[in-house]
């Protein structure tokens, strides 16, 4: 880690202050992740930091030994930790495995015709529940419509906050301003985001993140944020782990539902969750500022080089994922060489993360030129 976080504009102190954090970062780096590749495709799969991989063998060795250590108070640190991320109280905050089921779940609450306002292209998770429906009104439109395209009788914007194909990031104070007029509910998938980008969850009726992409969890584990009122949500796949008291809601139905978002969990990938926590700890301690200006310093030196070479990738401004057109066919090519991308839509993505470093830039670049 060899990336130093400070403005053109810095003044001594500044700088100092912005060095000795870059310092931290950089040590906590080391200490975490070893790739044996230059590691450029968080957008699929973010690395798991050394104390995660730990804690999960450590899970799985208990049950061996007949010694379960209790993985559903990592599910609650867990969920404790996200909502600190997001800017919510845990209360708001249900623990799963999938963004689709969270869609899903607010696709079943909605009345037949109902209007529901989608982007073109986006992840099929976030948005086909409401295709197989059947009886709502889904309109596509491209991203960079969406806040206009909110109108009456809309009920439902669903949206990535930043699009997984080719890291655009929608404008979230012109849709949050939009929906507030027109009265139309959101729903924002952060999977593409939360762990590099700030997110105020509190800003949007429901939030669904996918967290083995940037908050470097395991996967199998999913954050859905609801209203403080719960949303209007019916849980229609509730089981046992949804009930006050959890264990007294093993047979029959559940006599009474967490009276938080607790009534949405999924029956929990218990040892996935063991590592997440140790995961989302890592990216509190790093902070997410720090990691955004980190990351978004790298995408742009990889824009800069592409200039260069003559690539203009698409245009995707304060993102830490950069998508180039018609190069996605080398995915494979720079795979043999040992640099890990993906192959999005004919594009080639590469995502930048707080482990990745100048020098993963600049043998990408070389490789490209070669």
């Amino acid at each position: 880690m060899d990336e130093e976080i400070s403005g053109p504009h810095s003044g001594p102190m500044e700088t100092s202050a912005k060095s000795s954090t870059s310092e931290n970062l950089r040590n906590l780096v080391r200490a975490e992740f070893a790739p044996k590749s230059t590691y450029l495709n968080t957008a699929s799969t973010g690395l798991l930091p050394v104390r995660t991989v730990v804690a999960m063998r450590d899970a799985a060795q208990s049950v061996a030994d007949g010694l379960p250590q209790d993985m559903f108070a990592d599910v609650e640190a867990s969920r404790a930790a996200f909502a600190r991320l997001v800017g919510v109280s845990e209360r708001r905050v249900a623990a799963g495995a999938s963004v689709a089921v969270y869609s899903a779940l607010i696709a079943a609450s909605l009345p037949a015709g109902a209007e529901v306002l989608t982007a073109e292209g986006d992840f099929t998770s976030v948005l086909n529940a409401f295709h197989v429906r059947g009886d709502l009104k889904v309109r596509t439109v491209p991203l960079e419509r969406i806040p206009e395209s909110v109108r009456p009788g809309t009920a439902l914007v669903a949206v990535s906050a930043a699009q997984s194909a080719d890291g655009r990031i929608v404008d979230l104070p012109a849709l949050r301003e939009a929906a507030r007029e027109h009265g139309a509910r959101t729903y924002l998938d952060t999977s593409q985001a939360t762990g590099w980008l700030p997110v105020d969850a509190d800003a949007y009726d429901y939030v669904a993140t996918a967290a083995y992409k940037w908050l470097v969890c395991p996967k199998g584990v999913a954050f859905f944020v609801v209203p403080e009122d719960l949303g209007g949500l019916t849980p229609v796949f509730a089981g046992w782990v949804a009930g006050e008291e959890p264990f007294n809601s093993c047979y029959g139905p559940v006599r009474e539902l967490a009276h938080s978002a607790r009534r949405f969990d999924e029956s929990p990938s218990l040892f996935a969750y063991a590592g997440a926590r140790h995961s989302l700890a890592l990216i509190e301690e790093l902070g997410v500022e720090t990691v955004r200006a980190h990351d978004l310093a790298l995408a742009d030196r990889f824009r800069a080089g592409l200039d260069r070479l003559g690539h203009q990738p698409v245009p995707a401004p304060g993102s830490a994922i950069v998508s180039v057109p018609q190069l996605g066919y080398r995915q494979a090519e720079l795979s043999r060489a040992g640099i890990q991308l993906s192959d999005r839509a004919g594009n080639l993505r590469a995502a930048f993360h707080f482990y990745n470093t100048t020098s993963d830039v600049d043998r990408l670049l070389d490789a490209l030129a070669g």
